[in-house]
């Protein structure tokens, strides 16, 4: 096991199974890397030092009691938490200003870690109540990429993204309102999944943002991500969506077989200017091009979205209008937030009713490219990660359009609660990292999985890291 950066998910767990090294050990190197890295990176909110040893500990003593443990596949691997997800004894602050109270108990997806056997050593940064694809804000700082520390790792589930990249663990979780996981992971060159709506449970909260965000997983390699998924999924009986369950892991193991894939390269409209980064483009061509090279029908087609971006808006802001009637002090929020909140209130009642009667059309007309094709290949963002700082200082509504302009790509799949997966698509000038989605219909993730293994065996992309993270944060 080497001690500068953490080992795969699945391999950490094989190497505690056999004995080969203790749980506190690998804590005590996580907890290490995470200190050293954190006047850099700045990726975690809050770190459980010494609940996590303790929590390893128990662990080892299982571990001496012989297994196999199939239903603790995670038995001492030490893992992070995206700072929206309530871990007992630990406030969640969702990137909020303000004294927030400690939780009295894990969410319904933290719990399911947990009896998974995995060890939390801490909650990852996030921005203000998830909003915006960048990481950074008055109430914890900058968060940043650790393949350029000059650029943001992506939002809002940036600090998982960062601690997964840099290898401080070896998986995290984050949750994708509209890309919040997907983005990130494009950014610092990792696979994200955002589940199929309710595939991991959001309880407290029966759904998350109206239906719109879903927990997810960041790793390295397919297999990993997949492996957290399973272990993290499942309902709450108060849950309002629980899909059938699948097995993300098995699926990592099969081929997929022979697939027809929609190329999609146009943007959703937004009524706002954007282009696609000839870079860009450049590399989500390229994996479809391999991907024809792996025997698939590869086509150029795109789903007919039309007007869903009013399904969105009512759906994110009636959130946010939600979600900040729980801080401790609204006066501290972000004014893009307040307005935001100001406008979830506006539209948070017939038009809000709207946009969810609307979702069984969308799904038809959306839906409708999966009659010809098995999987849409898409960018996942329009640009490569822009400079610490870029959207942090901007009005609302520039931030809006800055934000649009970026990540057109990813937000229509949270409003269809359907599946879609990040994978690394190669680096641009910059050193900076760039990923591709691909993208199902509803319960697709099995498949997704399957094709994202596929296109990991043939490009590799675990084999490249970024250079070990050292010393202070740049200036912007």
């Amino acid at each position: 096991m080497t001690p500068d950066r953490a080992d795969g998910l699945a391999r950490t767990a094989r190497a505690l199974a056999e004995g080969e090294v203790s749980a506190r050990t690998l804590t005590e190197r996580a907890l290490a890397r995470i200190e050293a890295a954190q006047p850099t990176l700045n990726a975690f909110k809050r770190v459980r030092a010494d609940a996590a040893l303790a929590e390893a500990d128990a662990a080892d003593r299982e571990l001496a009691r012989g297994g196999p443990f199939p239903e603790r596949p995670l038995l001492g691997v030490p893992v992070a938490v995206k700072d929206d997800m309530d871990v007992a004894g630990e406030p969640t602050a969702f990137g909020c200003r303000g004294a927030f109270p400690a939780q009295a108990e894990d969410c319904e997806a933290v719990r399911r870690l947990r009896a998974s056997g995995a060890v939390v050593v801490g909650k990852t940064n996030t921005c203000e109540l998830g909003q915006w694809p960048f990481t950074e804000g008055p109430g914890f700082g900058d968060t940043r990429n650790p393949w350029n520390t000059a650029h943001t790792p992506g939002g809002s589930s940036g600090g998982s993204a960062a601690a997964v990249a840099a290898g401080l663990v070896p998986a995290a979780l984050g949750s994708d309102g509209a890309g919040s996981v997907r983005i990130p992971a494009a950014w610092t060159h990792l696979v994200g999944i955002k589940p199929q709506r309710g595939r991991i449970s959001t309880w407290p909260w029966p759904e998350a943002f109206h239906g719109i965000t879903v927990n997810g997983p960041l790793a390295r390699t397919v297999a990993d991500a997949a492996l957290l998924l399973d272990a993290a999924s499942g309902s709450h009986r108060g849950d309002l969506h629980r899909p059938p369950a699948v097995r993300a892991a098995e699926a990592a193991t099969r081929e997929p077989g022979r697939l027809r894939i929609a190329l999609s390269l146009r943007m959703p409209f937004t009524g706002t200017p954007k282009r696609l980064h000839p870079q860009v483009r450049r590399r989500v061509v390229a994996l479809a091009d391999r991907l024809a090279a792996l025997g698939h029908d590869v086509a150029e087609a795109d789903p007919a979205y039309g007007r869903i971006g009013l399904a969105f808006v009512p759906r994110a802001t009636a959130g946010i209008a939600e979600w900040a009637r729980h801080v401790p002090d609204a006066a501290l929020l972000d004014r893009r937030t307040r307005d935001a909140a100001r406008m979830g209130r506006l539209l948070g009642g017939a038009p809000l009713r709207l946009a969810r009667r609307s979702e069984a059309a969308l799904h038809r007309s959306v839906g409708a490219v999966f009659s010809t094709y098995d999987v849409v290949l898409a960018p996942t963002t329009a640009a490569p990660p822009p400079r610490v700082g870029t959207l942090a200082a901007m009005s609302g509504w520039r931030t809006d359009q800055a934000m649009i302009a970026a990540c057109p790509y990813a937000w229509p799949w949270n409003v269809l609660g359907w599946p879609g997966v990040n994978v690394p698509a190669g680096q641009v000038p910059g050193g900076l990292p760039v990923g591709a989605q691909l993208l199902g219909p509803a319960g697709s993730e099995p498949l997704l999985i399957s094709l994202a293994a596929q296109l990991e065996a043939d490009q590799r992309w675990y084999e490249r890291w970024p250079e070990p993270v050292t010393g202070t944060a740049p200036a912007r």
